[in-house]
């Protein structure tokens, strides 16, 4: 039985071009040894309306597993960096990218109201797992929301690419400062900081939340897990001589610029921003989902074999209105790859393709360029029954087919026999038998 419960984050005020960039720690979720099926979210406000993205833009949110000393307070508005590491670790995905980057288990942005993260059957996300969880420690969870309200600014797209000349910053939120090349990105649109508004505007504050589904069922021997992997476009990693393809050195920046196609001068490639990757798997199995995460600009984003064959390839909807989930010009849905249980299997040092597409017709700021896939270790073992079931049921069918032929021929030679019989009498009775 699949069970769902609905959950608000606890609540932040915006008011126009002001950002919420925090991590709120220990946050409601469920508990025990679980196997989670989905996980979807939105920002509302007090009265439970869903907010469109051109008046509150949703940059991102991420949610991500932890394991805290037991008996230590994390505050939910502690600050990240300053965590006690003997008393915190962080239970980060599968992936391969180091440190703590893009270690979340499930994360997505402004297509997040039209992007499918339900998990197949008789797949899920192991969580909960005692023997999983340090001893002394406890599991908890906590989400990362970053919201920038651009009511009444001069510039949403601006704002929404967090370029560093409409918030008016030169240091980071530690206070270093940034390098001169930095245009715009996340080191630029941080917690509290403000957006240019236009002039005159009426600055008015509202409570928002961020509203999140959570699907699961219990874990059992009939659930096979899967594990989480996301890649990054900035994925500084090369492979060298003495590298056995297989190492730990991935760096990933997480976002990068696009150049417009007029500044370089070049047009022959469509106007298209094309990066490409290569990576070498540590790991194998089956791949059962996938999906990627663009910004505004984003034109789709691919996952191939080195022989250039599509493995799965995830394309932006982009909205045509003003109501929530269709509004226009932003991203508001990323299809999605579900592939036939042990269509594509990816095998440990094999190396594969990310691609990341952007248009180049305008610049774009702190873009992103990730993919988040799910493989699972095996496939499951009723198919094989079930091709025997499929089989035993078309032998008892054709066995069925056979005596009724056979039982056909009976009644058809027994018929024959009496009319034969009958015409022989005819002819002994004076009338003329038909010659054959």
């Amino acid at each position: 039985m699949i069970n769902t419960a609905v959950f608000l984050s606890p609540k932040f005020v915006l008011g126009p071009g002001s950002v919420e960039n925090r991590f709120y720690y220990n946050v409601k979720f469920p508990k025990g040894h679980i196997a989670l099926k989905s996980f979807n979210a939105e920002v509302i406000d007090e009265a439970g309306n869903p907010v469109p993205l051109h008046e509150t833009y949703l940059h991102h949110w991420a949610v991500g597993r932890y394991f805290v000393r037991k008996g230590v307070e994390i505050s939910e508005f502690d600050d990240h960096a300053k965590l006690n590491k003997s008393d915190y670790i962080f239970g980060r995905n599968s992936g391969i990218c180091q440190d703590e980057s893009v270690g979340q288990f499930f994360g997505l942005g402004s297509e997040t109201r039209k992007t499918a993260t339900h998990i197949p059957d008789p797949y899920g996300i192991e969580v909960g797992n005692p023997a999983e969880i340090p001893s002394e420690f406890e599991e908890q969870w906590l989400i990362n929301i970053h919201a920038i309200d651009t009511r009444s600014v001069e510039d949403k797209l601006g704002c929404t690419e967090c370029r560093c000349d409409l918030y008016n910053v030169t240091v980071d939120e530690y206070g270093r400062p940034l390098r001169p090349d930095y245009k715009g990105g996340l080191l630029c649109c941080y917690d509290r900081t403000q957006c240019k508004a236009k002039q005159g505007f009426e600055s008015v504050r509202r409570t928002l939340y961020l509203r999140y589904t959570v699907k699961w069922v219990d874990m059992d021997s009939s659930v096979l897990p899967v594990k989480i992997y996301i890649f990054d476009i900035t994925d500084t990693w090369k492979r060298t001589r003495t590298s056995t393809g297989i190492n730990a050195e991935h760096h990933c920046k997480v976002e990068y610029d696009i150049e417009p196609c007029h500044a370089t001068g070049l047009a022959d490639d469509g106007c298209v921003d094309t990066r490409r990757i290569s990576l070498d798997m540590p790991f194998g199995g089956y791949l059962i989902y996938g999906v990627a995460h663009q910004h505004s600009g984003g034109t789709g984003s691919a996952l191939y074999r080195e022989d250039g064959r599509v493995m799965c390839s995830s394309l932006p909807t982009y909205g045509e209105g003003e109501e929530p989930g269709n509004e226009a010009g932003y991203i508001v849905g990323m299809t999605t790859c579900y592939p036939q249980p042990g269509a594509i299997e990816i095998s440990r040092g094999e190396t594969l393709i990310l691609e990341s597409n952007y248009s180049r017709v305008a610049h774009h700021t702190g873009v992103m360029g990730l993919f988040y896939i799910l493989v699972a270790d095996q496939l499951p073992k009723p198919m094989h029954t079930l091709h025997t079931v499929i089989q035993i049921q078309d032998s008892v069918m054709l066995i069925a087919i056979l005596w009724a032929v056979v039982a056909m021929i009976g009644v058809v030679a027994v018929v024959a026999a009496a009319i034969h019989y009958r015409f022989k009498r005819s002819g002994e009775d004076g009338y003329e038998a038909i010659g054959m």
